[in-house]
């Protein structure tokens, strides 16, 4: 398949209610790492123990700003999976513009709204950028409707799991939530860089509507 370089820069949203976690930013040595976790309680919790054991230590990042952003991702897994990654190891997902992060997120949250009965639903996000290194399998515009399904994960996390475990850095799709949108699923740790925090975002989506509001916060 054919490889190619993620966009610059890519976009992430986090809900404002997860906050920012320092575990990692500050620590020098993978040893220490694991002393940290074990003292803030992280390896109490089996799924994220055994999560940061599959990653080889050379991508365990620390030492930076916003490395627990990256990590957490990886480690604190829905326990589903996404789409191109299943419940034992996360992946950082993005998006080459702040448009087709929001719609994304906006989708999840009308899912939400509709399946809890509530009319109309809104949440604080913070948004990330973030510079993606290596070079990614890109599948945008391919005919795999099995991998595209928007609602079954099943084809894709088999894909995607192929593709982690074939070393390569990760995926590069089309959003099926906004025509001519493009995303990414990295899948190293240690090619996330530059992670830093923008503007955060209120976002608001109605059960019975695809209308998205979206409105800048203002930061202390």
């Amino acid at each position: 398949m054919k490889l190619s370089p993620a966009p610059q820069p890519t976009y992430r949203l986090i809900p404002s209610r997860f906050p920012p976690i320092g575990l990692f930013d500050s620590v020098a040595t993978a040893a220490d790492l694991q002393a940290v976790m074990e003292l803030a309680g992280w390896t109490n919790d089996r799924l994220v123990s055994e999560r940061i054991h599959r990653l080889p230590h050379s991508e365990w990042v620390y030492g930076r700003p916003n490395s627990s952003i990256v990590m957490a991702t990886f480690l604190h897994v829905a326990p589903g999976g996404s789409r191109f990654n299943g419940p034992e190891l996360g992946a950082w997902y993005a998006a080459a513009t702040i448009k087709t992060a929001m719609v994304e997120v906006a989708h999840h949250m009308r899912r939400e709204a509709v399946a809890t009965g509530i009319a109309e639903l809104s949440r604080t996000f913070r948004t990330y950028t973030a510079t993606l290194h290596g070079r990614f399998v890109d599948i945008c515009g391919a005919e795999m409707p099995d991998v595209y399904d928007p609602t079954d994960y099943a084809a894709s996390q088999r894909f995607g799991e192929a593709v982690r475990a074939n070393g390569d850095d990760g995926i590069l799709f089309d959003s099926i939530r906004l025509a001519g949108g493009v995303n990414v699923a990295a899948y190293r740790p240690s090619n996330i860089l530059d992670v830093l925090q923008a503007d955060h975002y209120e976002i608001t989506v109605q059960a019975a509507s695809k209308q998205i509001r979206a409105r800048l916060l203002e930061t202390p």
